[in-house]
Protein backbone atom coordinates (compact mmCIF):
# COMPACT_ATOMS: atom_id res chain seq x y z
CA UNK A 1 0.00 0.00 0.00
CA UNK A 2 1.42 3.57 -1.08
CA UNK A 3 0.04 7.28 0.02
CA UNK A 4 -2.14 7.60 -2.07
CA UNK A 5 -4.35 4.02 -1.65
CA UNK A 6 -4.19 4.53 2.21
CA UNK A 7 -5.44 8.26 1.51
CA UNK A 8 -8.11 6.88 -0.54
CA UNK A 9 -8.70 3.74 1.67
CA UNK A 10 -8.71 5.22 5.46
CA UNK A 11 -8.60 9.05 4.77
CA UNK A 12 -6.84 11.90 7.30
CA UNK A 13 -9.18 10.83 9.97
CA UNK A 14 -9.42 7.30 9.57
CA UNK A 15 -12.54 5.37 12.06
CA UNK A 16 -11.43 3.97 15.26
CA UNK A 17 -11.47 0.35 13.29
CA UNK A 18 -8.88 1.09 10.62
CA UNK A 19 -6.20 2.47 13.41
CA UNK A 20 -5.02 -1.01 14.15
CA UNK A 21 -4.27 -1.48 10.10
CA UNK A 22 -2.39 1.74 10.24
CA UNK A 23 -0.37 1.10 13.31
CA UNK A 24 0.67 -2.26 11.64
CA UNK A 25 2.04 -0.12 8.20
CA UNK A 26 3.51 2.41 9.96
CA UNK A 27 5.35 -0.11 12.07
CA UNK A 28 6.58 -2.23 9.26
CA UNK A 29 7.64 0.66 7.05
CA UNK A 30 9.54 1.79 10.35
CA UNK A 31 11.13 -1.38 10.42
CA UNK A 32 12.15 -1.57 6.38
CA UNK A 33 13.42 2.36 6.71
CA UNK A 34 15.78 0.76 10.04
CA UNK A 35 17.15 -1.55 8.00
CA UNK A 36 17.88 0.71 4.82
CA UNK A 37 17.33 3.87 4.49
CA UNK A 38 14.77 4.58 1.58
CA UNK A 39 13.71 1.01 1.79
CA UNK A 40 10.21 2.10 3.72
CA UNK A 41 7.95 4.17 2.39
CA UNK A 42 8.61 7.73 4.19
CA UNK A 43 5.58 9.39 2.47
CA UNK A 44 3.13 6.70 3.66
CA UNK A 45 4.68 6.70 7.20
CA UNK A 46 4.04 10.51 7.13
CA UNK A 47 0.46 9.64 5.92
CA UNK A 48 0.43 7.05 8.73
CA UNK A 49 1.48 9.70 11.33
CA UNK A 50 -1.22 12.18 9.94
CA UNK A 51 -3.89 9.55 10.37
CA UNK A 52 -2.53 8.70 14.04
CA UNK A 53 -2.16 12.63 15.48
CA UNK A 54 -5.90 12.95 14.29
CA UNK A 55 -6.86 10.29 15.85
CA UNK A 56 -5.32 11.80 19.42
CA UNK A 57 -4.21 8.69 20.76
CA UNK A 58 -1.79 9.55 23.25
CA UNK A 59 -0.25 6.02 23.15
CA UNK A 60 0.80 6.83 19.06
CA UNK A 61 3.42 9.29 20.34
CA UNK A 62 5.80 6.77 20.92
CA UNK A 63 5.18 4.77 17.78
CA UNK A 64 5.71 8.30 15.88
CA UNK A 65 8.58 8.85 17.53
CA UNK A 66 9.90 5.73 16.19
CA UNK A 67 9.21 6.18 12.95
CA UNK A 68 10.63 9.46 12.66
CA UNK A 69 13.55 8.04 14.20
CA UNK A 70 14.44 5.10 11.77
CA UNK A 71 16.29 7.47 9.60
CA UNK A 72 17.13 10.99 8.71
CA UNK A 73 14.49 10.67 5.30
CA UNK A 74 12.44 9.50 7.94
CA UNK A 75 12.80 12.72 10.55
CA UNK A 76 12.75 15.23 7.87
CA UNK A 77 9.54 13.90 6.61
CA UNK A 78 7.55 13.46 9.52
CA UNK A 79 7.46 16.58 11.38
CA UNK A 80 8.06 16.24 15.47
CA UNK A 81 4.64 18.14 16.34
CA UNK A 82 2.80 14.79 15.58
CA UNK A 83 3.52 13.64 18.70
CA UNK A 84 1.57 16.34 20.27
CA UNK A 85 -2.23 15.01 19.03
CA UNK A 86 -3.46 16.11 22.49
CA UNK A 87 -1.04 19.28 22.97
CA UNK A 88 2.08 19.47 24.14
CA UNK A 89 1.42 19.46 28.08
CA UNK A 90 -1.42 16.41 27.81
CA UNK A 91 1.85 14.63 25.53
CA UNK A 92 4.38 15.13 28.26
CA UNK A 93 2.28 13.98 31.07
CA UNK A 94 1.27 11.13 29.48
CA UNK A 95 5.35 10.58 28.39
CA UNK A 96 6.50 11.15 32.26
CA UNK A 97 3.89 8.18 33.46
CA UNK A 98 4.84 6.29 30.84
CA UNK A 99 6.63 2.73 31.44
CA UNK A 100 8.49 2.70 27.90
CA UNK A 101 12.43 2.52 28.42
CA UNK A 102 12.19 5.01 25.65
CA UNK A 103 9.07 7.70 27.06
CA UNK A 104 12.23 9.89 29.38
CA UNK A 105 14.14 10.17 26.21
CA UNK A 106 10.99 11.64 23.87
CA UNK A 107 9.87 13.81 26.72
CA UNK A 108 13.66 15.27 27.39
CA UNK A 109 13.45 15.81 23.31
CA UNK A 110 10.10 17.79 23.66
CA UNK A 111 11.14 19.67 26.63
CA UNK A 112 14.24 21.02 25.08
CA UNK A 113 12.34 21.97 22.14
CA UNK A 114 9.61 23.45 24.14
CA UNK A 115 12.47 25.53 25.37
CA UNK A 116 13.66 26.52 22.57
CA UNK A 117 10.57 28.30 21.62
CA UNK A 118 9.58 25.57 18.98
CA UNK A 119 5.76 24.62 20.16
CA UNK A 120 5.12 28.22 20.47
CA UNK A 121 2.18 28.91 18.64
CA UNK A 122 1.53 25.07 18.42
CA UNK A 123 -2.69 24.62 17.85
CA UNK A 124 -3.71 21.20 17.45
CA UNK A 125 -6.15 22.36 14.90
CA UNK A 126 -4.29 24.60 12.91
CA UNK A 127 -1.58 21.58 12.32
CA UNK A 128 -4.70 19.05 11.66
CA UNK A 129 -5.77 22.28 9.16
CA UNK A 130 -2.57 22.64 7.77
CA UNK A 131 -2.03 18.87 6.68
CA UNK A 132 -5.68 19.20 5.41
CA UNK A 133 -4.42 21.52 3.08
CA UNK A 134 -1.81 19.51 1.86
CA UNK A 135 -3.33 16.05 1.07
CA UNK A 136 -6.38 18.32 -0.31
CA UNK A 137 -3.96 19.84 -2.84
CA UNK A 138 -2.59 16.30 -3.97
Amino acid sequence: MDDEESLRRFGLRPARAHLDEIRELLGEHTARERRAQGEGDTELMKLCCVQLFNSGDLDDALLIWSAREASFDAACSIDVEFLLGHGIEMTKSHLAAHPSPSAPAVLNRLRDLESKGAFEGFSVQEFAAGYDRYYEED
